[in-house]
C-alpha cells in the first residue's frame, strides 16, 4: 500500500512539474514585430516589471464594421532593452520578442517577452 502511495505522489509531482516548464518556462515561438512605441512603463505592486505597446500598422477589427488599431502589449526582461525602448516613444522600432503560453507576475503581465531591439528609425 506504501508503495503505490509513494508511486502516486511522485506521478503527481513529476506531472505538476512538466506542466508548469511547459506553461511558463518552455518558449513557444520567436518573432520580430514592428511599429510605433507608444509607451513603456515600470509598474507592478510586488514585482515591478517594465511594461510596453507598439502601434502596428494596418486596421484589425473584432467586430464587422469597427475600426480599430492593431496593438501588440509585450513585457520587457532585460532593464538595458527597457532603457533604450523608453527613450524610442513615439519612434518606429522593430523588437524580438519570445512567447510563452503563460505569463508569471516577475517576469511581466504580458505572455510576449521582449528581449532585444533590432532597430530604432525615427526623428
Amino acid at each position: 500500500m506504501k508503495k503505490i502511495v509513494w508511486i502516486s505522489i511522485a506521478v503527481v509531482v513529476v506531472g505538476l512539474g512538466l506542466f508548469v516548464v511547459s506553461r511558463y518556462y518552455w518558449v513557444f515561438a520567436y518573432g520580430y514585430r514592428a511599429g510605433t512605441l507608444n509607451y513603456v512603463v515600470l509598474k507592478g505592486y510586488i514585482w515591478k516589471t517594465y511594461e510596453g505597446e507598439l502601434i502596428q500598422t494596418g486596421i484589425k477589427s473584432k467586430m464587422p464594421g469597427a475600426i480599430q488599431s492593431n496593438q501588440f502589449d509585450f513585457s520587457i526582461s532585460d532593464k538595458n532593452v527597457a532603457q533604450k525602448l523608453e527613450l524610442a516613444s513615439g519612434k518606429e522600432v522593430q523588437l524580438h520578442y519570445r512567447e510563452y503560453f503563460g505569463a508569471l507576475p516577475w517576469r511581466g503581465y504580458s505572455k510576449f517577452i521582449v528581449d532585444s531591439v533590432v532597430s530604432i528609425e525615427g526623428k
